[in-house]
């Protein structure tokens, strides 16, 4: 059968020009440190400052005479001192305390904040220091602490802050320096280092000697990149001058640093310069269209949260560095010892980073922890939650480029459902479109679209189209005209309409900085706009770096201007976030205000916020061992950087991957929070159906897991929608104590569950060897509930390929589940639920769940279900009686339990039961039991009643034990108690 394609093929001919074959990244189409002006400066100035050792003095200083200190912040100027004292350049200094112990320092320039500058090639734009990352970024947690005051000694300002004042920000005034303290030690330094490094405004000074004048002064200072910058065919109009901003902030004592994703990176991030395993380069953040990017690297990705944290034993700090221009972080560490004797034999690590951003404020917020928690808490207080998503999209995705028809994607849907293979979300690339045009439909392979999505609806199933941010420029488009005509556009620097190339060809980029721009942006979105559009449809954002396939380093020039007369190189990095932050209001938009669905947008460039409005992954990966290994740090440093709901795609995207391979991705993939598998148009078909015997069968039971955990991940992400912990958390972050792990990134836990989750990433490999921490706590196998004892070394597992992920429950921690096989998720919402009790050392556990409608924004209003699980021994039993009893409760979390719309959510799952409590580990006592008393509260059955209990023996002595009280008869929203 012949598909008919529309698109560009000279698109297609400049993108594969400029990119190649599918073989490997191209870095010259991406700056090195050397080839980017500032950061090569910044590294130059970080080297003349190591070789002036002790006779070097920062020209910073902070003016004493200019210090107060009032209603929650301190404030101040900097001068840099210039030519030997003879000029002073000032730099205003905000230091703001938080109500949540946060500490944020903001430094500014006075020329450029008062607009007393020139620009040069009469550019139009804005004169400023770029001061609105925050209006995109930052959405609360701003309130001041009034309370806080100052004393002045020696020198130094000292304010206490935080909780119970336990904390100081101790301010040098000359060289200018901070150092904030937790207790008596030092936690984080500012300019300890003495890299301080702001570029001032100055004005060219033409070099060329004129006849009969004077030769010109030599620059003292390399100015070669000072006034343009060319890269890639591409001249950089500089009309600022030097602008870039540097600092070093340093973590004594702090050995391990993670964060700054995205990378494609270990999780405790590596040094930039000298050392073992160095990177010769610095870690750099300025989202880019990077193309089958490389393993071990810290090369530039689709996106950028500049947080980074430092851990010690018993101890979390961290920065986050708000500034949305491009960024380069050089990380160094050195040992010290107080003992001159030990010849570097034990002592302490210091972590010394180099942060340096092209222009923009220095504006820099302070987490001392001291606690994992007490970092990512206010950090998500300050940028926003993770969104809670609908309940789907925490289900299969199953994507590729593309599927070519609307009968194709109805074919597929058939097979999975032959297949009994559970999915919820088929997925759309841009094949669909007429020739590229988004908010259209290629009418000879999707005549009837939607017909295909009712076909979908009918097992609740959902499809995802993509949007773009590249228009098509092409003559009676309506899209286009609307755009050119209300000048909504990107425009370069001479005012004039951007084109650039992407896969439509010739393309313009509606500028969403704009507000206008957002509402004319919903405004595609409804269901009488765009057409062949249903409600069981939602979007991808993908190439939102922006990607422009002929532009510098295939994005935007640096000098395009935007909204508010902003340059693109002031905004890059959270371009991507207005994009998908536009689509999401669409979303919104596009449905009656009285029944609002939580949108679903995927987004492949973001920034510190985008957590709040959709999901991310990790972008064109390969069909690669290597890439599957990549994966888990990739995804656990998205975790812990606020950003929970990411994933990679699963098999790869370029190339064809094995069938082991596919088979081992689909294994770990199942525990991605977002978990899709996508495909390249010429990679060959894959679909779990495809893989065959024996293969298809441990896919297809991979995703089961998946479906049976729903309620968990569910519950894992209404933890971070409300708390800001991550999805997924690494060993350092559940055992912040144990040494051992911190540097751990191929192992993870399932938020508060206590699933410890394995996954196979190495070719023709039949087991794990999976770590526990020394806490002599009883870990259980999730299959087979093998007890197995944490003494701070690694057990091995076995992981037949034809096997299953190796997952292990932690003792102490109470997971429901839903154990019915169903092909979507939504024809699981009314099924029963299974508890699962994995009994601790002290034959105690706890745990949660939470419940909702799955797709509105009614649990805001009180609609939804929490209940905690509790089980331990009751008096006067104790865990080491011959047969202790047990008491296991469901006791409630909702703040408001007898609010209306509470009770009316109650009602609407008052049919939906436990059928099952599977107790892990049970006492050998229980084995003469034959039943347990249940007792409900007021509203359910009533009274007591018993019921049978079945024990289980794995037939080792000692070994596995568990029991399981079948159907006890109680509802999931009650409260209840089952006596053992």
């Amino acid at each position: 059968m012949l598909y008919h394609y529309s698109g560009s093929i000279v698109a297609l001919a400049l993108f594969f020009t400029l990119f190649g074959p599918i073989a490997a990244v191209k870095h010259e189409n991406f700056k090195t440190c050397e080839q980017s002006g500032f950061c090569k400066r910044n590294r130059a100035y970080a080297d003349k400052v190591t070789a002036g050792g002790s006779s070097w003095t920062s020209p910073y200083t902070l003016d004493p005479k200019t210090i107060s200190v009032k209603k929650g912040q301190l404030t101040g100027v900097i001068l840099k001192t210039l030519g030997g004292g003879t000029e002073s350049i000032r730099l205003p200094l905000t230091i703001a305390f938080l109500d949540s112990g946060v500490a944020r320092v903001t430094v500014d320039e006075e020329k450029r904040q008062k607009g007393d500058i020139e620009l040069r090639h009469g550019s139009q734009a804005r004169k400023e220091r770029y001061n609105g990352a925050q209006d995109w970024a930052i959405v609360g947690g701003l309130t001041l602490n009034q309370a806080v005051s100052s004393k002045t000694e020696n020198g130094r300002t000292i304010v206490p802050f935080g909780p119970n004042d336990s904390f100081k920000a101790v301010v040098k005034h000359a060289p200018f320096s901070i150092d904030f303290m937790r207790g008596d030690d030092t936690q984080i330094q500012f300019n300890g280092d003495g890299l301080l490094n702001m570029e001032h405004w100055r004005p060219k000074v033409d070099r060329v000697q004129k006849e009969g004048e004077p030769a010109p002064p030599e620059p003292t200072e390399d100015e070669e990149t000072w006034w343009e910058e060319s890269f890639g065919g591409n001249t950089d109009s500089k009309v600022r001058g030097p602008e870039s901003i540097g600092l070093d902030i340093t973590f004594p004592g702090y050995e391990h640093v993670y964060g700054i994703p995205e990378h494609a990176s270990s999780l405790s991030l590596k040094q930039t310069r000298g050392g073992s395993g160095a990177y010769e380069q610095p870690y750099r953040l300025y989202n880019s269209d990077v193309f089958e990017y490389e393993m071990d690297s810290p090369m530039t990705l689709y996106g950028a949260i500049p947080l980074m944290q430092a851990h010690r034993k018993d101890s979390t700090v961290g920065v986050f560095w708000l500034n949305a221009a491009e960024t380069w972080v050089d990380i160094v560490k050195t040992k010290r010892s107080s003992n001159p004797l030990s010849l570097g034999i034990g002592g302490t690590t210091d972590t010394h980073t180099h942060w340096f951003s092209e222009n923009g404020l220095l504006d820099v917020f302070v987490f001392l922890g001291p606690t994992p928690k007490d970092i990512i808490q206010p950090y998500n207080e300050l940028t926003g939650y993770t969104q809670l998503p609908q309940h789907f999209a925490l289900g299969y995705h199953q994507c590729r480029w593309n599927y070519v028809t609307d009968e194709d994607v109805k074919d597929v849907d058939r097979k999975f459902d032959k297949a009994r293979i559970p999915y919820d979300v088929i997925w759309l690339d841009i094949e669909y479109t007429d020739g590229k045009k988004y908010f259209t439909w290629d009418k000879d392979n999707f005549p009837d679209p939607l017909g295909m999505q009712k076909h979908l609806d009918d097992n609740g199933r959902k499809l995802v189209i993509i949007v773009d941010p590249h228009i098509k420029n092409e003559a009676n488009y309506p899209v286009v005209d609307a755009l050119k005509a209300q000048n909504f556009a990107v425009v370069n620097k001479d005012n004039n309409i951007f084109e650039g190339w992407c896969w439509p060809g010739s393309s313009y980029w509606p500028d969403t900085f704009n507000p206008a721009v957002v509402k004319w942006w919903k405004s595609l979105f409804t269901y009488s706009s765009f057409q062949g559009v249903a409600s069981n449809a939602f979007l991808w954002n993908d190439m939102n770096e922006p990607s422009v396939f002929n532009g510098p380093e295939t994005t935007m020039p640096k000098d395009n201007l935007h909204f508010g007369g902003w340059e693109h190189r002031d905004v890059h990095n959270i371009n991507g976030l207005t994009f998908v932050n536009a689509t999401y209001e669409a979303l919104l938009a596009r449905d009656d205000p009285k029944h609002q669905r939580r949108p679903f947008v995927l987004t492949r460039s973001f920034y510190a916020g985008s957590q709040r409005v959709g999901a991310m992954w990790t972008g064109d990966n390969l069909a690669a061992w290597d890439h599957l290994e990549a994966s888990i740090p990739m995804i656990l440093n998205q975790a812990i950087s606020g950003f929970s709901f990411s994933g990679a795609d699963v098999g790869g995207f370029f190339g064809n991957p094995s069938k082991e391979l596919l088979t081992r991705w689909y294994q770990a993939g199942a525990f991605y929070p977002f978990f899709r598998a996508h495909a390249h148009i010429d990679s060959r078909r894959r679909e779990p159906y495809l893989a065959g015997v024996p293969y298809t069968e441990p896919i297809t039971q991979a995703l089961r897991l998946r479906y049976t955990l729903l309620p968990a991940w569910y519950t894992a992400f209404h933890t971070a929608s409300t708390t800001g912990e991550p999805v997924v958390r690494p060993m350092w972050y559940v055992h912040p104590s144990d040494e051992a792990g911190f540097a751990l990134d191929d192992q993870f836990y399932v938020g508060d569950t206590g699933l410890l989750v394995k996954p196979v990433l190495k070719e023709n490999v039949e087991h794990v060897d999976i770590y526990l921490p020394p806490t002599n706590e009883v870990y259980y196998d999730y299959f087979s509930y093998e007890p197995h004892t944490a003494k701070g070394s690694s057990i091995r597992l076995n992981a037949p390929l034809l096997g299953h992920t190796p997952v292990l429950m932690r003792g102490g921690n109470i997971l429901a589940r839903k154990d019915r096989p169903r092909k979507s998720s939504a024809l699981m919402k009314h099924d029963p639920y299974t508890l699962v009790v994995a009994l601790d050392n002290n034959l105690s556990a706890e745990g949660a769940l939470y419940i909702d409608d799955g797709e509105s924004f009614e649990f805001q209003s009180g609609h939804f279900v929490h209940r905690r699980f509790r089980i331990a021994p009751v008096s006067p039993s104790s865990p080491s009686s011959p047969s202790p009893n047990l008491k296991l409760e469901s006791l409630d979390l909702h703040p408001q339990p007898t609010h209306k719309n509470t009770l009316a959510f109650l009602k609407s799952i008052k049919d939906i039961r436990i059928e099952k409590i599977i107790v892990v580990g049970a006492p050998k006592s229980w084995e003469s039991k034959k039943e347990v008393s249940v007792k409900e509260e007021e509203g359910g059955k009533g009274g007591e009643r018993k019921v049978g209990l079945l024990w289980k023996d794995g037939g080792k002595e000692g070994g596995r034990r568990w029991a399981v009280v079948r159907d006890p008869g109680v509802g999931v929203g009650t409260g209840w108690s089952v006596e053992f």
